[in-house]
């Protein structure tokens, strides 16, 4: 694995993009959280408008917690509020008060072997792209990931970015016993699984690069904001 450092300081864009001036949807689940789901598509601009509002309700003293999560938003209160509509609303015009964030991260290289024994999905996405297996591994690894999101198990890091064309639905039954290290596709989405067990994924390749650590220092690879770049180690085909 090789890690670039860059500046950690977060760059907020001049304007909002006009895809995504619509509002949220806002949910409330309990009588203290909330739950923010950013209008359009599962996008990068859509996820900096959630890095955005986090960063401006976390110093908020009546937000106990704040989990960012892909183009959504869980706000989780000290207290019940006195009224949910009015808080619903001050969300809603904070939101379009909100210009765009972008997190700058580090950049990470993961060495990848594509296709071979632990591939156990790559003919299904080949089957369901239309595509054969080289231009499938191809179109992964020439595109840059942004870690929109790290949650689901600790340290997995949902990566944005995906090819299109590559797009692969999640399984409707998951695999039993999906190997740590595993290189899938979910949605548009691709991810590294951080564990072994059930997951509904789709592996199209491999990397030994342990993505969390509970002993370390820092116990998760991945941040928000970082780029992911998947380096083809080994093709067997």
């Amino acid at each position: 694995m090789m890690v670039t450092s860059m500046s950690n300081l977060p760059l907020k864009t001049p304007h909002l993009t006009p895809a995504h001036l619509g509002l949220p949807k806002i949910s409330m689940i309990g009588n203290r959280t909330f739950l923010i789901e950013a209008p359009g598509e599962l996008d990068l601009p859509a996820q900096r408008r959630i890095w955005a509002l986090t960063r401006a309700l976390k110093d908020r003293p009546e937000v106990l917690e704040l989990i960012p999560g892909m183009t959504n938003l869980l706000i989780v209160l000290r207290g019940t509020p006195e009224d949910a509509g009015h808080l619903q609303d001050d969300l809603l015009d904070l939101w379009q008060r909100t210009a765009e964030l972008d997190l700058l991260g580090k950049t990470i290289e993961v060495p990848t072997t594509y296709g071979g024994e632990h591939a156990i999905d790559l003919a299904a996405i080949c089957d369901y792209s239309g595509l054969p297996d080289k231009e499938v591994v191809r179109l992964h690894f020439e595109r840059t990931y942004t870690v929109f999101a790290v949650g689901s198990a600790p340290g997995f890091g949902y990566l944005g970015g995906l090819d299109p064309r590559i797009f692969m639905p999640r399984k409707k039954v998951p695999s039993l016993r999906m190997l740590k290290g595993m290189v899938t596709i979910g949605g548009m989405q691709s991810g590294i699984s951080v564990l072994t067990g059930p997951n509904g994924w789709n592996s199209l390749g491999f990397t030994e690069i342990t993505m969390f650590d509970a002993t370390a220092e820092q116990p998760a690879v991945l941040a928000p904001g970082d780029r992911v770049r998947f380096l083809p180690e080994r093709i067997e085909l």
